[in-house]
């Protein structure tokens, strides 16, 4: 079941890395988004505002970087089949989920229009997120042994003359 997470894992990234990845270039290239869907036509008015970029550089590069870490983490997990990995896909899944909360605030409440690959990369985060809490399930503190500490060895004391 985990290596089944992980491979859902491995192709949701390839798709919000194709996702990030037209955003960046059009970004780059100056050429307007291609939007045309009812109620969510406001890709360009998104990818056109202030709060598109973060220290100079367009978001979308950050989803670049972030979704090729989820790739190369997942592709890894499968080879290697680890537990630490599969932890840090679950921190980096959280920390997408976070940040694609965040940007969906701004869209609603500061842009005022929503652009339909921002939403498409939120849910593939989403979904990346639900998938990593599946394949290594947290364990309550009541459930774990205390670990087993060996005996000391014995010492006789010297001896009294």
């Amino acid at each position: 079941m985990k290596r089944i997470g992980v491979v859902f894992i491995l192709l949701l990234a390839f798709c919000g890395l194709a996702d990030s990845a037209y955003l960046t270039q059009h970004e780059l290239s100056g050429t307007p988004l291609i939007c045309n869907i009812q109620n969510l036509s406001g890709c360009n008015i998104v990818a056109s505002s202030p709060y598109a970029h973060l220290f100079g550089v367009p978001l979308a590069e950050y989803g670049v970087f972030f979704y090729a870490i989820l790739f190369v983490l997942a592709a890894l997990e499968l080879a290697l089949f680890d537990s630490l990995l599969r932890r840090v896909l679950q921190w980096a899944a959280l920390f997408g989920a976070l940040a694609s909360t965040y940007f969906l605030f701004v869209q609603v409440f500061f842009i005022g229009a929503f652009c339909i690959y921002c939403l498409v990369s939120a849910g593939i985060t989403f979904l990346v997120l639900i998938l990593a809490s599946f394949i290594e399930p947290l364990r309550p503190l009541k459930d774990q042994q205390p670990p087993v500490l060996p005996a000391p060895p014995h010492l006789s004391m010297p001896p009294t003359t």
